[in-house]
């Protein structure tokens, strides 16, 4: 691989991620995450001239540095936006052999303070992955209400302590608004307690606001069925989760286009039911020698399908 990443910017199940896809040296390929390339380079590495890499991200950091990498690269497409709205893209309508996504936050957003997602790194109140649309989260918190906020808190980080915090942020941000980073952090461990836990006490409710200002959840259902309707017969789906709330979707998804549903003993007639996908993999997750030297990788659950042909399924 021509990747000189650090070690926190590792792409993270890398090898699998490349047998699940099942790279043809032809065909046609979509990252819907591009972040910094990682995936993405590697399958361009087992494309020929014929075939086609499609690569797309909200952040506009990372799309710039889609375009420093592939400008000179007739193989590669680039296009900014999510991947819910993959189908949008003219590039995709001559249909694809793969479609990739590693969700959730990249490391450099991470890294980088001033975007607002770290609560160890204190920079402006953001979490947007796309800066140039939607609201803040710091705009958020200002508007909300505490029932609103304690719902986000609850639905997406399961914190126990949600309806307390979010009594707190409202109360708090009457006397101070809420701007930064360490801001919120320090109010969220005043509340949790710090105890002897290794997780911070905001982990849970940082990740949860994120995912709601960024529609997270919402954008994952509708790019499964968008990646669905534009996969060829024989094509590869490979979706990477990093919390359980993603891989339910991810893992329901499959199964509903893969087995038939459950018996009804009030409907005695069988249900007719023609599998569209097969789940090639199951959960799969990283191996030691990754999770070593990569800790991201620790969480990652990843699932691989198959859409199947029409003359099969039929």
């Amino acid at each position: 691989m021509r990747t000189q990443a650090q070690p926190s910017h590792l792409p993270v199940m890398l090898a699998q991620a490349l047998d699940g896809l099942r790279v043809l040296g032809n065909g046609r390929y979509l990252d819907g995450t591009f972040g910094r390339g990682g995936h993405a380079r590697a399958v361009l590495d087992r494309l020929g001239p014929e075939g086609r890499l499609l690569v797309m991200d909200k952040d506009p950091e990372a799309i710039a540095t889609a375009h420093a990498l592939f400008s000179a690269d007739p193989r590669v497409a680039v296009y900014r936006g999510s991947f819910a709205d993959l189908a949008h893209w003219d590039e995709t309508a001559p249909g694809l052999d793969g479609a990739f996504f590693d969700l959730g936050v990249s490391s450099p957003q991470l890294d980088v303070a001033e975007r607002g997602f770290s609560f160890s790194k204190d920079g402006p109140l953001d979490m947007r992955m796309d800066p140039d649309s939607g609201e803040s989260a710091a705009n958020w918190l200002a508007r909300a209400t505490d029932t609103e906020i304690a719902d986000v808190l609850w639905t997406y980080g399961e914190e126990k302590l949600s309806r307390k915090i979010a009594r707190t942020i409202v109360a708090r941000r009457d006397e101070t608004p809420l701007l930064r980073t360490a801001q919120l952090a320090d109010l969220i461990a005043s509340v949790v307690g710090r105890g002897d836990s290794k997780i911070h006490p905001a982990t849970r409710s940082f990740q949860a606001i994120r995912i709601f200002i960024n529609r997270e959840l919402v954008d994952l259902e509708l790019g499964l069925q968008a990646a669905f309707d534009r996969l060829k017969p024989g094509g590869r789906l490979v979706v990477i989760s990093f919390h359980s709330l993603e891989d339910r979707i991810v893992k329901r998804f499959i199964a509903a286009h893969a087995k038939a549903p459950p018996g009804n003993r009030r409907m005695p007639v069988e249900q007719d039911f023609t599998p569209t996908l097969v789940d090639v993999s199951g959960a799969l997750r990283a191996e030691y020698a990754e999770t070593s030297v990569n800790p991201r990788a620790r969480s990652a659950v990843m699932r691989v399908a198959q859409k199947l042909p029409t003359e099969a399924a039929a």
